[in-house]
């Protein structure tokens, strides 16, 4: 080479990946002619397990010893005198060095022709592939193009929101990079796009791909280089590049291969997008940690570029990425569907048949609610295209059991055979059946296509099946894995083909629901659609489904009664984890009801789900499951408890589920009304709820119920003699005449155990008359009337009675204006309550040093207390000396904070939490030494208040951050200071330290505490990194300049917080 390239070690470096995957195991000749004896050869193949490891310590070790003199040419050199040509060949080829510099050896810099080059054959080879497509494999001339997709889109959530927090309809993805859409301050880097099985999440993001390469959205206008990756294709141990290669750039592209693209992603990382088809179709051992994906999608690789992810719901992305959007695709809206029905016909030359379908749907056939997804609303149109009377079915097993039969026609049309009447021909059914089989086989590993060899060594007659239009064959766009394969017509194909098999074996009895290897309700989940088609063509089939996932549920959820018990005192994270998987249970459940509304499965039903819970009414299909199971079980068969939460949006879903009286259903419902409710709307309410006399639970929180609201509901309390729990929070504009009005409800409602009027604007005078009433309910275990002014003299009248109630569990007393002369009146009736698990006393500052030393003198008679909350009650260094002797042993809530705590009493606080055995045994101040030691661990205490008392100052923070270690319990905990406190940098280490230690904290306040930059970082990324942690809570006037707030987890504060 006459002109040498910059010899910078960097410079020759980049070439040594290329060199070591070509020369491989001829690496001794190349270090024969590199200068290495015999001696270095045997030194670095002693210390290496692998040739290519080998080589790559030769050239490390020859840059090493030469130093300004290890270049490129003297490489070249070497490697041609070592008669490895090939290798000469591939670096002519290939440059990762800067543009325009010119050498003699032949080695052309293809820096800036490459992309360009990689770019526009990426773009070409989308231009091909996905402009145009056939959705029906057995109809060549049905074509659409991409622009023909009506998708609609639904944000969910962001990382700095819960999902379903704030749902919005999206325009396009491009409205995920305005702020004012996501609420993120930073550009997203990972999209996460949900949707059901036939939803289009495939041909969406071929659009997307299209779009993009054109520049025709913001994806596109901010990345230069577009990649779409079919998951399903990719296996395990292949990497980012080789998944590239193999499926974004037609084979004889020039000059570009895996070693280029690996430098040119590098090169252009903040420009690349990936678009990832599919993660519910790769295969699991591709999914593991280390595999490419994982680690693409957690940021340990390519990390500065951008994701756009599908999948169907709960195939686990998340367990890999916190996505920054989670976007869920809608499906077809009615105006949508008719658009597409118009279109499919006018494709097919017969507009005049549009008319009569889009009718039928806006009359609300039960096939209406199948076709939101693309799929299913084609085949509805392809049937009322061959016969409209066979759109007559509303579930997805009878769509495509009429598709067969469909396709059965067209087949033996063909062929000049008839087509038996109650059957498919024989041939075909077999040639299906044995489909099924291997569709089964298939699915149990993830995949989705079939390789042909291995279809034709099963003897299954496939040419049949090609003909039948039920599978295409295809030869693998695949360069790595290249092979004949066939391909179903869409996944739920081969899942009803799958579950036709399923239902053909378990009906014969010669199988058992083990083939299916259900061996958790994850696989459950999983395998949602091929169950439902299993369940939906044959009764025996579903019931030994149902019996096996009533084993799941057993073993899975051992305690319901305990996950969903009334007395929970607070949030356990393994019981809400529990609570939300059961939840997706049930819908589950409901899904295969569906598909076989027979009174025979009723009973396997209701053993599956002997308690059903709902967040809102499910959709009208679920919706018209639960109501046929609950109109036609008998009251033995319905379930042990029903639990909907709901919202005024809810109302017609509500009426249309109780249209008919269920008695015996025990029913917990809560409904958030916003804006309040009209008189009107309440006694539309209670007239539907009247049809469920065994009503358990009614909560109306936040309703803001009026007196006039008020009326018709405590007429309605004399239909509801088996109420138990009665919840108005918050009905601020009751005042006491709407107290009066409850009261005589109050008498209807003998059972009543849980009353909750929290917020009602109660004084002393309706607390005084309420008692009377109260006193009747001897039932009672939880009551709460926080938030009320009710003072002293009503918290007078309550004392009088609360010996009455032995089984109270709960009593809620904060912010009632209740004074020290208050608790000295309450405190003698509390120790009847010796059952007391949560008291709640907070921000009643009047309270003060003697009324918690009097409550102190009494707790040894509370075994069960877990919940003591004192916040905001004017203590000082004098009440919690008294407290600390005397705090339950099995106490897992403790809030002190807003009070004069001061510092030396805080540190022994915590330290006293920390070490179980030293309750109730006197704690001495302690001196500056002992405040830091470590004691052992308390594994009870799970949500620990003490932020914002006077003694949070800098130097008792730096003892706290050391001692939480020993509380790894903790859920919440509150450690912001009075009014403000600095951490060095050293101080923020030993908190990011601690985080992990505290494996199941979701929330930690740290209020007024200022960090400096690196330390705010590290706590931030320990945050972040932590697996529960939901919320860490921080002053906005305490932020560091400059520094990222766009954490997912980062909550910024203005002024302090108050908790009602």
């Amino acid at each position: 080479m006459a002109e040498a390239q910059p010899s910078s070690h960097a410079g020759v470096r980049q070439y040594f990946f290329i060199v070591k995957e070509e020369v491989s195991s001829d690496w001794k000749d190349l270090a024969f002619h590199l200068g290495f004896e015999r001696a270095d050869t045997d030194n670095i193949a002693g210390r290496n397990r692998d040739d290519k490891s080998r080589c790559m310590d030769l050239l490390e070790e020859w840059l090493k010893r030469n130093g300004e003199r290890a270049t490129i040419e003297a490489l070249v050199e070497a490697l041609s005198e070592a008669k490895l040509q090939s290798t000469v060949d591939r670096l002519e080829k290939i440059t990762i060095s800067d543009c325009g510099i010119n050498n003699n050896n032949g080695i052309t810099h293809f820096l800036c022709l490459i992309p360009a080059v990689f770019q526009e054959a990426v773009k070409g080879f989308y231009e091909l592939r996905l402009t145009k497509f056939k959705p029906l494999i057995w109809n060549d001339n049905f074509t659409l193009t991409l622009d023909d997709i009506f998708t609609e889109l639904q944000l969910i959530g962001t990382r700095q929101q819960r999902p379903n927090e704030q749902r919005r309809k999206l325009n396009s993805l491009d409205d995920l990079f305005k702020p004012y859409v996501t609420g993120l301050l930073t550009t997203p880097r990972c999209f996460l796009i949900e949707g059901e099985a036939g939803g289009g999440k495939t041909t969406f993001l071929s659009k997307e791909a299209l779009d993009a390469v054109s520049q025709r959205t913001e994806l596109g206008r901010r990345h230069d280089i577009v990649l779409l990756i079919r998951l399903r294709e990719v296996r395990k141990g292949e990497t980012i590049e080789e998944m590239v290669w193999d499926q974004c750039v037609p084979e004889t592209t020039e000059g570009v291969d895996v070693q280029s693209i690996r430098a040119i992603l590098q090169r252009n990382e903040s420009r690349v997008l990936f678009l990832l088809d599919g993660y519910d179709e790769l295969r699991p051992e591709a999914r593991t940690a280390g595999q490419a994906i994982p680690k693409l999608l957690n940021g340990k690789m390519y990390p500065k570029s951008t994701i756009v992810i599908t999948s169907r719901p709960s195939a686990g992305v998340q367990q890999h990425t916190q996505p920054d959007c989670n976007v869920n695709i809608m499906g077809f809206s009615p105006d949508n569907m008719e658009k597409y029905v118009q279109q499919y016909f006018s494709i097919t030359e017969k507009p005049g048949q549009a008319e009569g379908l889009i009718t039928m749907l806006k009359e609300q056939h039960p096939v209406v609610d199948l076709i939101h997804t693309p799929i299913f609303l084609m085949l509805v149109c392809l049937l009322w295209e061959e016969d409209p009377n066979m759109v007559s079915n509303g579930t997805m097993t009878g769509v495509y059991s009429d598709l067969l039969t469909c396709l059965g026609r067209k087949h033996c049309k063909r062929e000049g055979v008839d087509m038996p009447t109650d059957d498919l021909p024989t041939d075909l059914a077999d040639a299906l059946m044995h489909l099924g089989k291997l569709a089964l086989e298939a699915l149990l590993k993830n995949e989705t296509l079939l390789d042909v060899s291995e279809v034709e060594r099963k003897h299954v007659n496939w040419q049949l099946l090609l003909n039948l239009g039920v599978l295409s064959l295809e030869v693998s766009t695949s360069k790595l894995h290249p092979r004949k394969q066939l391909n179903f017509s869409h996944k739920t194909m081969q899942e009803f083909l799958a579950g036709r098999y399923v239902a053909h074996a378990l009906a014969s009895e010669d199988t058992s629901v083990d083939l299916l290897q259900l061996t958790s309700i994850t696989k459950a989940h999983e395998h949602r659609e091929m169950l439902q088609f299993t369940c939906g063509c044959d009764s025996r089939a579903a019931k030994a489904i149902l019996k096996e996932l009533s084993k799941l549920r057993s073993a899975e959820f051992s305690n319901l009664e305990d996950i969903f018990d009334k007395f929970k005192i607070l949030s356990n994270p393994e019981k809400s984890r529990l609570s939300e998987s059961y939840k997706q249970f049930v819908l589950l459940c409901l899904d295969l009801l569906t598909e076989r509304k027979e009174l025979d499965v009723l009973q396997d039903f209701r053993e599956t789900l002997p308690i059903i819970d709902l967040v809102n009414f499910p959709d009208r299909r679920r919706r018209a499951a639960l109501k046929f199971y609950l109109e036609n079980c008998p009251t033995s068969c319905l379930p042990d408890r029903m639990i909907v939460g709901m919202s005024r949006i809810s109302f017609e879903e509500l009426e249309e589920t109780f249209t008919n009286p269920v008695p015996g259903l025990r029913l917990d419902l809560t409904v958030a009304f916003l804006p309040p409710p009209q008189p009107s709307e309440m006694i539309w309410l209670v007239s539907v709820l009247r049809n469920v006399p065994c009503l358990r639970a009614l909560k109306l929180p936040l309703t803001k119920l009026t007196t006039m609201s008020l009326l018709p509901l405590v007429e309605a309390l004399r239909d509801m003699p088996l109420l138990e729990e009665l919840d108005l929070s918050w009905s601020g504009t009751l005042g006491d005449y709407g107290i009066h009005i409850l009261k005589k409800g109050i008498l209807s409602v003998p059972h009543l155990t849980v009353l909750r009027l929290k917020g009602v604007d109660m004084t002393a005078d309706a607390m005084s008359s309420l008692t009377s009433f109260i006193r009747r309910l001897e039932r009672l275990t939880i009551l709460d009337i926080s938030v009320n002014a009710i003072e002293d003299v009503g918290l007078e009248s309550l004392a009088e009675i609360l010996p009455i109630f032995l089984g109270m569990k709960e009593l809620n007393l904060r912010m009632t204006s209740i004074s020290a002369a208050g608790m000295r009146t309450l405190v003698p009736a509390l120790r009847h309550l010796t059952g007391l698990i949560k008291l709640d006393i907070s921000y009643n500052e009047d309270i003060g040093d003697p009324g918690v030393t009097c409550l102190a003198a009494i707790l040894s008679h509370f075994k069960a207390m877990k919940v003591l909350m004192l916040r905001g009650t004017g203590i000082t260094d004098t009440a919690i000396s008294t407290l600390m002797k005397d705090l339950p042993a099995e106490l897992q809530v403790l809030d002190v904070g807003n009070n004069y705590i001061g510092e030396s009493h805080i540190v022994s606080l915590v330290q006293t939490l920390c070490h179980p055995s030293s309750m109730n045994m006197e704690q001495d101040r302690a001196d500056e030494e002992g405040m830091a030691t470590v004691p052992l661990h308390n594994t009870t205490l799970q949500r620990l208040e003490i932020g914002h008392n006077l003694g949070m100052t800098t130097k008792v923070l730096r003892k706290v951050i050391q001692l939480i270690r020993s509380l790894p319990s903790l859920t919440r905990l509150d450690i912001s200071s009075y009014l403000w406190a600095k951490l060095t940098d050293a101080d923020a280490l030993v908190l990011a330290d601690s985080l992990p230690r505290l494996p199941v904290l979701k929330q930690l306040f740290m209020a007024n505490i200022s960090l400096d930059r690196a330390g705010f970082q590290a706590v931030v990324q320990a945050a972040e990194e932590h697996p529960n942690l939901e919320a860490l809570t921080y002053s906005e006037d305490c932020l560091p300049d400059g520094v990222d707030a766009s954490s997912r987890c980062l909550r910024l504060q203005r002024g302090e917080t108050v908790f009602l």
